[in-house]
């Protein structure tokens, strides 16, 4: 188990020749969620060797066309590769009237179903789950619409002590159970506590994701105590005022958030194309936050 995120795209608005708009991949035990979908992405997903038909879910931030441009085509992609399984997409309502126009004016008939989950005020929280993850949204600043995701292990099951198996001699029913957290009853009629038989499980990993934005306490509870957080940090300290107008975030401030919620390890992306380098951002925001890490693309980082 674990949560896995690989970086496809790292730039904000205008990709360069070394940096694509914003995408992720996002793996909980193999399962594989999307996490926006700039331009080029199904290029760096077959650059980094993705299938893409393991894709399940794929989650739109936002409808800044950074975000979500390269999404009509990896979805033409996987209906010419004969696609058949549904593929769920998670957005801002008017998506869907978006991608079928783009469709419809193609005279495309998709192999496969999509299934549209609108992201909106009234649906903040977990929208999906299943045995392996659990997705929930936090509103986000920005000038549209936006979300950020919080995407967490489920929680483990108790640990069994080997010593308990041999000493009590307990079947495979008796296992499952004890890791499920009942106590077991001995042939003899003897109860015997699940807490002398078990050990606490691992704490479930948590990953935030946090697109667009300005700083705003609205999302702070959602990522407290992440394991890993990516924020973005479009811009270094001294283009603060730009910030503001553009409803961004700086290196400064994405650290501090990171501090803040208490997080692990920070990653900062989404950068303006002005910058040629990122190290100097990457040098702001460890004065405040040491563990902090570009969004690099190609890098995969593991929790």
């Amino acid at each position: 188990m674990g949560i896995s995120v690989t970086i496809l795209g790292s730039n904000s608005a205008i990709p360069t020749l070394t940096r694509r708009p914003t995408s992720q991949l996002v793996s909980v035990n193999q399962d594989y969620t999307l996490v926006d979908c700039g331009e080029g992405t199904q290029v760096q997903l077959r650059k980094y060797g993705v299938k893409f038909q393991r894709i399940a879910r794929i989650l739109i931030s936002h409808l800044h066309g950074d975000h979500y441009f390269g999404l009509i085509g990896l979805i033409n992609t996987m209906h010419l590769l004969g696609r058949e399984k549904e593929l769920h997409i998670y957005a801002p309502s008017q998506l869907q009237e978006i991608l079928n126009i783009q469709l419809k004016a193609a005279s495309s008939h998709l192999r496969f179903p999509i299934i549209y989950h609108d992201l909106n005020s009234d649906n903040v929280g977990v929208i999906f789950e299943n045995k392996n993850l659990s997705i929930s949204t936090t509103p986000l600043k920005h000038r549209i619409e936006c979300y950020g995701f919080i995407i967490q292990e489920q929680p483990h099951n108790l640990n069994i002590k080997k010593e308990a198996i041999d000493f009590y001699k307990l079947s495979i029913n008796n296992i499952l159970n004890v890791k499920a957290g009942e106590n077991i009853t001995l042939p003899t009629g003897e109860i015997i506590e699940n807490s002398r038989l078990t050990t606490p499980p691992k704490k479930p990993k948590k990953y935030s994701f946090i697109s667009d934005t300005k700083p705003t306490p609205n999302y702070y509870n959602a990522i407290q105590d992440s394991d890993l957080l990516y924020h973005e940090a479009t811009f270094m300290k001294d283009m603060i005022k730009r910030a503001k107008e553009t409803y961004h975030s700086t290196t400064i401030q994405a650290a501090e958030i990171a501090l803040e919620s208490n997080s692990k390890k920070l990653i900062i992306g989404h950068f303006s194309s002005r910058y040629d380098s990122l190290e100097p951002l990457l040098e702001e925001a460890k004065q405040v936050f040491a563990n902090s890490e570009l969004a690099t693309e190609g890098c995969v980082f593991e929790v």
